[in-house]
């Protein structure tokens, strides 16, 4: 008899009793989500990717993002995620600060255990508008169409600089920042 796949043991796990709910959304433990993942496979690693610059985090000098893998068995899945605040905003990067960083790894770990197909079932339909979505028999409603707004044309001297973090001295900057003595430049 042949084992299950990865994603097929990871995805009979009942999350459910490991879920909090935060506005309309729901939340997996990342904490929970990685002592199931070692639990099944306990070679499973993962990997928080760094910009060139050696920051924890990429941003192109407007918000931020986080950049994480889940290997298991030789399989990465990789997940991206904004930086956010509790209302699942963007952050201004003027504006982040490490622990904002250090949340926004945490979830996106979560979610790429999700690709691996623990707890999976939480993010359907995440990525649907929040119009009411018709039920299974119910005839769905049609909406107008918009039209398409073309982005307006921009010279290249109307374009704000984008700022990247200093380069030299990183690490230096990087301990200060992280010790809360530095706002990132």
């Amino acid at each position: 008899m042949q084992e299950p796949s990865v994603f097929a043991t990871l995805n009979a796990v009942n999350c459910n009793q490991h879920t909090e709910k935060k506005g309309n959304l729901t939340y997996l433990s990342w904490a929970w989500a990685w002592q199931m993942v070692k639990s099944h496979f306990p070679d499973a690693t993962y990997t928080i990717y760094e910009s060139p610059e050696g920051w924890n985090y990429f941003t192109d000098g407007r918000t931020c993002w986080v950049k994480t893998g889940v290997t298991i068995q030789g399989i990465e899945h990789i997940e991206y995620l904004p930086v956010m605040d509790a209302r699942n905003q963007s952050i201004p990067y003027e504006s982040i600060r490490s622990t904002d960083v250090n949340r926004a790894i945490q979830r996106s770990l979560t979610k790429a255990c999700a690709r691996h197909g623990l707890g999976l079932y939480i993010y359907a339909g995440e990525d649907l508008p929040d119009q009411q979505q018709p039920q299974y028999g119910q005839p769905q409603v049609q909406y107008p169409q918009q039209p398409v707004q073309q982005p307006a044309q921009y010279s290249q001297s109307q374009q704000a600089p984008v700022q990247q973090p200093r380069q030299q001295g990183w690490r230096q900057s990087r301990s200060q920042y992280f010790a809360g003595q530095q706002q990132p430049q």
